[in-house]
């Protein structure tokens, strides 16, 4: 494609934003769909800065990641109900300077949740009080699921659980606590920090649902120990790639080509560990 002063420039802020793998997997959707948009990763540490960045040069479309998903919500002119609920914005639109948030981390969740056929009626610890746990959180609850949020920090956790209505528990007595479903929602374990895990063994059991929404690497320390005792196992790329191509949908209005999305975000992740 030819980039030009008529080319649509979408792309994510966050820090750090050098893992991300939204550009391979968007710009793939952007040449699948015939569009002339690019995608580019920015890292900052000014959101309202950046939010003005992007009025003034008419950038058409954001990925919001960590840690600026509820910290972005004052800067938006629009929130969207759903987004507004979670509290945390993970995509922006830029409409002639008006921008508004939606969050597309809560349809990408139960989408990667529903191919291993989580039903209502289930139960999920969710480890972590971040935005990702709040889109989760709310997700599960719309659905059916019975929930209790597990962190590190008794405020944060504390807080999360009262705004979901449902039980904290601190992470030193998540041993003692039984699930049919647990979401890893934070950083602990992404790349290069791969040894890391929140979780010991105890906690997991055959048959148990694990999702870790950490796409790189892979499979995570916590996967791997999961599905080494049986466990039915997640990766964070599933959610990626979904609420990724809900991003896609909102920005363009077009159906998404999942699947190109898909390969795109393998081979991006593939190339980053060989690289390493």
């Amino acid at each position: 494609m030819t980039i030009d002063q008529h080319t649509s420039l979408y792309g994510v802020v966050g820090k750090p934003i050098g893992h991300s793998l939204g550009p391979a997997m968007h710009n793939a959707a952007f040449l699948e769909a015939g569009l002339d948009a690019v995608y580019l990763a920015f890292e900052t540490e000014d959101m309202e800065g950046c939010l003005r960045g992007i009025r003034a040069l008419g950038i058409k479309g954001i990925s919001v990641t960590i840690p600026f998903k509820s910290r972005v919500i004052p800067y938006l002119d629009d929130v969207d109900p759903l987004a507004k609920k979670i509290g945390a914005v993970n995509t922006i639109i830029n409409d002639d300077g008006r921008l508004a948030g939606y969050n597309t981390d809560a349809l990408g969740a139960y989408r990667a949740l529903n191919e291993k056929g989580v039903l209502p009626g289930k139960s999920c610890l969710v480890l972590g009080a971040g935005g990702a746990a709040r889109a989760i959180g709310f997700t599960l609850k719309e659905n059916g699921v019975d929930i209790s949020v597990v962190n590190r920090s008794d405020a944060r956790g504390n807080e999360l659980a009262r705004v979901l209505e449902c039980p904290y528990i601190p992470l030193d007595r998540l041993g003692e606590h039984k699930a049919d479903l647990l979401i890893q929602t934070t950083p602990v374990g992404m790349s290069p920090n791969i040894e890391e895990c929140l979780v010991r063994k105890p906690v997991l059991r055959e048959g148990m649902v694990v999702m870790d929404i950490i796409y790189n690497p892979l499979e995570t320390r916590l996967l791997k120990m999961a599905k080494a005792l049986g466990c039915v196992t997640i990766s964070g790329l599933s959610m990626f790639v979904y609420q990724g191509s809900e991003q896609f949908r909102l920005w363009t209005g077009i159906n998404p080509p999942v699947g190109t999305m898909r390969r795109a975000a393998e081979t991006a992740l593939l190339e980053q560990n060989e690289s390493n």
